[in-house]
């Protein structure tokens, strides 16, 4: 059996009648780069919201690492290594961008969000900081206001605050949303470095970031699971083809966002 490190079972979420997110049966192998995508209203960001536990699943199971997480708080869940990249995103744009990872980096002496620390107390974790700003290739951003860095690097330093956690599971919620081609390019190479020895689940649209990086992919319709596995695989698929381009002919050409 592969190496599971997080599972729905029979995943459901309902409201006021409307069904979001129906019965679906996700698995994300340790170490994959895993993709969650679909047509607008496929409710891929409410299965993230209930992964990270921003809502309440009406019915079924998650269970990270074979233990069940259903019902734990959403603080809960990061401390056991699940992180939404928007959940510690550069919060605050007048500070330096060396700042913003720095408040990542706090959970590790314990002082998180005690901003009235020493700075002496925080300067112990510039070294740790700076590392992973090098990482995402923003050591040369270490000293801009973060206001003023370019959108893509924004995204970039998103992804650091959210390594700065530590996290087990990194959950990117489409991380080149807007972005102009040169920043996709950019940010998809980031997210391939930077899941080594990682596991990453994303919902992403463009479909060339998407078949350039992800190890498996499912895709959602209608709040259900449609089709499950490798980009070579999905893209073939003649539910998929119908979902995505009204049209069972062909295939999912990366082409397409």
């Amino acid at each position: 059996m592969a190496d599971v490190i997080l599972e729905t079972k029979n995943l459901t979420k309902e409201f006021k009648g409307f069904t979001a997110v129906n019965d679906v049966d996700l698995r994300v192998q340790r170490g994959h780069i895993h993709a969650l995508i679909g047509p607008n209203g496929a409710g891929k960001t409410t299965c993230f919201n209930l992964l990270t536990k921003f809502l309440v699943p009406t019915s079924g199971q998650i269970l990270f690492n074979g233990r069940d997480i259903t019902r734990d708080k959403p603080a809960q869940i990061a401390r056991q290594g699940i992180i939404r990249s928007f959940q510690i995103s550069a919060v605050f744009p007048h500070l330096t961008v060396l700042q913003n990872v720095r408040i990542g980096l706090q959970r590790e002496l314990g002082t998180s969000f005690h901003f009235w620390r020493s700075e002496g107390s925080l300067s112990s974790l510039d070294e740790r900081a700076m590392a992973l700003l090098d990482e995402v290739d923003l050591s040369s951003f270490a000293d801009t206001v973060t206001a003023d860095l370019p959108y893509g690097r924004k995204r970039a330093l998103e992804i650091a605050t959210t390594l700065a956690m530590e996290p087990e599971l990194m959950l990117l919620d489409e991380p080149t949303q807007g972005m102009g081609h040169e920043d996709v390019h950019r940010v998809t190479a980031l997210i391939k470095k930077v899941s080594q020895g990682r596991t990453i689940l994303m919902v992403e649209h463009n479909m060339n970031v998407v078949s350039g990086i992800c190890d498996r992919i499912s895709v959602l319709q209608r709040g259900a699971m449609l089709a499950e596995g490798t980009y070579a695989e999905v893209s073939k698929n003649p539910q998929v083809m119908q979902a995505y381009m009204g049209t069972a002919d062909g295939e999912l050409e990366a082409g397409h966002a």
